[in-house]
Parts: C-alpha cells; structure tokens; sequence
C-alpha cells in the first residue's frame, strides 16, 4: 500500500500554511467598497473554526455528508474545512446546474445538511426536506435569517470544537462527473488522493510561491480547479482573486492581474480569436506591426529550437514586444506568466502564439476517478501537443488489445495514490473501471512518445464506427472545426450510419460586419436558413478539415443551430465538454433528417 507523504489530510494541509503565513491574504474579494477587499488565511480559519463548533453543536459528525451549491467564493472554503474539520464527507455542486441533477446529488449521497448560495436556489430546494429523508437542514450564504452562514458563525464563535484529523483513506470529497456519456456518478476522493494530487503538481512547479495570486474561473465543485487551483494554491500561499461572470473576464484578468492561471484551452482560443479579429478591424500599421511580431517572434523560437540564436532577430523582436506583445500582456493584467489547462490539448498553433508572447501554456491530463492529474507539462518539461509526463508515484500503461489491430495507441490506465476508492453507491460501475491490481481504465486512448510525454487520441465511449466500419473520434474533430472563427460550436455524429454529419453554431458575433456587408438578415433564426451563409461556413469547415482528416470523417451533411450548446439547457458540462446524449436526443429529428 502507498504511504503518503505529510500533509496526507485536507486539514493539516490548510492548518500547516495558516501557521506559516497567517497575515498573507487569502482572497481578493469584489466588493462595493473595495474590488480587491482581502481576507487573510488567520480570517478565513478564524470562520472555519466558528462555523465547525456550530456545525459539531447541531450534530454534524463524520461520515456524515454536508453539501454546497455555490459559485467560487471564500464562504465556499469555509463551509469545506468546517465539514472536514467535523469528520464529514463534502458534496459540491454547481450553482448553475439543472434541479433535477442537484435532487439526484442529493438523494445518491444521502446528503444531512445543505448550503446554498441564495434565496432564489433554496426556493427551489427547500422542499427536498420533506421529500428526502435524511436532508435535515438547508442553509443559505447570502442571508441574515436565522437559516443564514452568518448566524451558525456567531453561534459557535467563541466555542472550541478542535478539528478531526481524517486518516489519509478516508473520504474527502464526492465529486458527481459530468455525465457526458450517461447519468453523473459520485467519485469518491480521499484526503490522500487530493493531497498526493496537490503535492505532485507542485513539486514540478517550484516557480510557485506564496507572493503569487490567481484568478479563480473554473469551478471548485470540479476535480481539476479543486486540486490544480485550490488545494495546491493553499498549500504553499498564493492568493486568489474571483471572475464576477463569463462576460467580465477581461476587466476581472485586469482587476486581479494573475500571475497563473488555471483553466481550458477554450478560454484561449477565444481571446485568440478576438486579438486577431481586432488586428483584421484595425488594419493599416497597427496589423502589419502585429504580423510582423509574430513572424519575428516564430522565428527567434525556431532559432532557439535548433540552439542558434540571431542578433537581428532578437533585437527585431525586442523592439516589436514592447510596441505589440506589451499592450495584450496588458490586457491579462501585465503580471500573466502561464497556464495550466485541461479537457483538451491546446492547438499547437495557439500554444505557439502564447508561448511567444510571454504565457506559455502547459496542457496537462487527468479525470475526476483520479483526483484529477496523472500527466502534466511545467516549465521544465514542455512539449507542445502532449499532454506532459506522468507524476512522480504513478505508473501508467497503454492497453492496445481493446483497440483495432495496428493501432499505435491504446486504452490510458492508470495506477497510484490519486485512484478514486470508487463510484458512490455502485460497486458494478467502480468494478468495471477499477482492475482487481488497483490500474484504473481510463476511456481514453493515448500513446507515449520516446521521451514519455503523453498524447491524447481520442475517448473510447465516444468513439464510433461508421456503417463502413472506420472508426472516428469526434471530439477532435470538433475541437479543429471551433479554431475557426466564424463557428462557436460544433458536433460530429455518425455512429453506424453512412457518413459524419454535423451540427453546427456560427460565431454571429463575429461574423456581424459580414453578414451586414452582404445585405444578409442580422437575426440567426433567419440566417441559419440562408444558403448563401450557410454554403459558405459548410465550404469553410470542410476546406479547412481537409488539411488534417481524411475524407470518411469530414461531415457530408450540416446543420445550423441559432442556440449553443450551453450549461443552462444542459447540453454542456462545467468545463464545457458536450453532453452528447443529450444534444443528440434533443435534435434527434433533426439529425435524422440529414441522412433522408
């Protein structure tokens, strides 16, 4: 059995750097007041330990299970130690989620009390009460009620209920998956898996340090913000910063000004797209200075890539920095050094364009069922299009016989201190994924190269034949066809039919001044039944395609949604992968009509 490495509980974790750092700020919270209002890590304990003496005081003990619908923010913190501290089992869920997931969460874990953000969510929820029997409690965040965080806070302040020291097996977390294949399953996370998974992530970062503060963007109730960012940020601490919404990103990058950040490839792609669509707006100087710091910048980094260097072009590229690249650093909040990112590989092209501005991007790999990292790129181990080496204590192994004959890849199973203790409440499911030596079957397919960095080929529960029997991977596919910027989303389809259709959602935005210089209708109701626009985005995607698949999985057919595929009508997860159930059964008529 593994032993591990001190802290191997949540709780020594965030006591350890309490102690070491307690007057370094925590939090940078938005307030009326003040946008960057700090709370210190001895503030924030303080709360903990008042809210944990309440929680102990109304009969919170271990294996009990609390749970939190809530947005990113510090109360989320202290309601997570205060249950740890009491011996429970914490249940996150995300505030922008479908009712009838938070009652399935709530139900499968048998949850006793609850937290919600606000009156609107416990409006919803206060009546599972009666109709789930062991939800004793609902309390409310925002609120000065007597069901209120505030109010449980002055209860036990001045008490002294001294926190439970788990074992580092026993379980920590239950984190629900997202589902994108069939109904969420609870992962069990011990204190072990998490700790071990903060701890080897920053081992390979020692560039990391207690002076650093983060924008916290993806949510704690997934697996990867709660050990890339959150536990490993309170390990060694770092502070963070909130996005206030989606639509403030740009203005909270320039409020915060991160050093790092934790996120996904999408998120680059997408201000990657707006820097060169405004670079196309302005034309003139602005955009021939911009194209020629990226080929200067392209050609010093091919220099460097062959152990040459040129005094032209590092003085040529000094002078374009400060002119281009100084002024998008800025918009990051000019102290921006890198990312980590997950759910998808960053197109190297992208990946290329950052790494010369001055943020590199470090692709990293990993599932819930293994609390998530198993593979990570760092500054001292990068390479473009991997996915980065395995972590200290892992192994992994490549299966190659579920695949098909000659293959150069195969099925990602992992072994180590991260594997989940299993799928809450289901034993077939967790003995289907977990083999009788501990190697957990990840789904995914992938291959090593010569120097052990790890590439992603596809997901073998999305892969599928056509009625030809070739196989094909449609979330690579659809990664490739969102690099354009006409096109916001897409979805393959073909499982045992003729050939790939796709549906698709435009850009609109972006394609506004185009569609008005064509005389085209402005509303996407109207557009997406225009064949002058849509020929034009099907003749794009496909050219485009062309230059990397073969024909068999280029769709044949299209068809244009004027709706994206989004988190309020359920068809994306937290870390926007495609539910593809769900779309699919949604726009079953739709589809169906492509192949008549």
């Amino acid at each position: 059995m593994y032993t591990y490495e001190k802290p191997d509980n949540l709780i020594d974790l965030f006591e350890r750097t309490v102690n070491k750092f307690p007057e370094r700020n925590l939090f940078l919270v938005n307030t009326e007041k003040n946008p960057l209002e700090p709370m210190t890590y001895r503030e924030v304990s303080d709360r903990i330990d008042n809210l944990r003496a309440c929680m102990a005081g109304i009969g919170v003990k271990k294996n009990d299970i609390v749970g939190i619908i809530s947005k990113n923010r510090p109360e989320w913190v202290i309601i997570e130690f205060a249950a740890l501290g009491c011996g429970a089992t914490f249940v996150p869920m995300y505030e922008k989620e479908l009712y009838s997931t938070w009652k399935y969460i709530i139900r499968d874990t048998g949850l006793k009390v609850l937290f919600v953000a606000d009156d609107e969510i416990y409006d919803q929820v206060s009546g599972l009460v009666d109709e789930i029997p062991t939800l004793e409690k609902i309390f409310i965040i925002d609120s000065e009620q007597e069901n209120s965080l505030s109010a449980l806070e002055k209860t036990g302040k001045g008490n002294t209920v001294a926190p439970h020291r788990a074992d580092p097996y026993d379980t920590a977390f239950i984190i629900y998956t997202s589902g994108t294949t069939g109904e969420p399953k609870g992962v069990e996370l011990t204190h072990g898996n998490l700790t071990y998974c903060s701890r080897s992530g920053y081992k390979i970062y020692p560039e990391l340090n207690e002076n650093l503060v983060a924008l916290t963007i993806l949510p704690w109730a997934h697996s990867y913000a709660l050990s890339g960012e959150l536990h490993n940020w309170l390990q060694f601490g770092g502070s963070m910063g909130f996005v206030e919404d989606v639509t403030t990103l740009m203005e909270d990058l320039q409020r915060v000004r991160p050093h790092f950040l934790i996120c996904v490839p999408r998120l680059f792609n997408k201000i990657y797209d707006g820097i060169h669509a405004k670079m196309d707006e302005a034309g003139g100087l602005k955009k021939k200075l911009f194209a020629a710091a990226c080929s200067t910048a392209k050609l010093k980094r091919e220099l460097a890539q062959q152990g040459k260097s040129s005094i032209l072009t590092n003085f040529r590229f000094f002078l374009l920095d400060r002119l281009v690249f100084s002024k998008i650093r800025k918009g990051f909040g000019n102290r921006l050094k890198g990312s980590l990112t997950a759910s998808a590989a960053t197109n190297v092209e992208i990946a290329n364009f950052y790494y010369d501005l001055g943020i590199p991007i470090y692709d990293c790999y990993g599932l819930s069922e293994t609390s998530p990292a198993v593979t990570m790129n760092c500054k001292a181990a990068h390479r473009l299009g991997s996915v980065g080496r395995v972590l200290e204590g892992q192994t992994v192994a490549i299966d190659t016989s579920v695949v098909e004959d000659g293959a150069d890849d195969g099925e990602i199973i992992v072994y180590g201190p991260n594997i989940m203790k299993g799928y809450y409440n289901k034993p077939e499911e967790t003995a289907k994924v977990i083999q009788p030596d501990g190697g957990f079957r990840t789904g995914d397919r992938g291959r090593f190269d010569e120097d052990g960095y790890l590439y992603i080929t596809g997901r073998i529960k999305e892969q599928y034949k056509l009625e030809n029997g070739k196989y094909v991977f449609p979330a690579g596919i659809e990664e490739e066809i969102r690099l354009l910027p006409s096109i916001a989303n897409a979805m393959i389809y073909g499982e045992g039919r003729p050939y790939n259709v796709c549906l698709v959602y435009p850009d609109f935005e972006a394609l506004n001044k185009q569609i008005l210089k064509q005389g085209l209708p402005t509303s996407p109701e109207e557009l997406v039944r225009v064949p002058e626009f849509t020929d034009m985005l099907e003749k794009q995607i496909t050219e485009f395609l062309k230059k990397t698949y073969g024909g068999y999985e280029i769709p044949k057919k299209y068809h244009f949604l004027c709706e994206d595929f989004s988190l309020d009508n359920g068809m994306l997860t937290q870390t926007m992968k495609l539910k593809r159930r769900e779309v699919i059964s949604f726009y079953e008529k739709e589809i169906n009509a492509l192949y008549a």
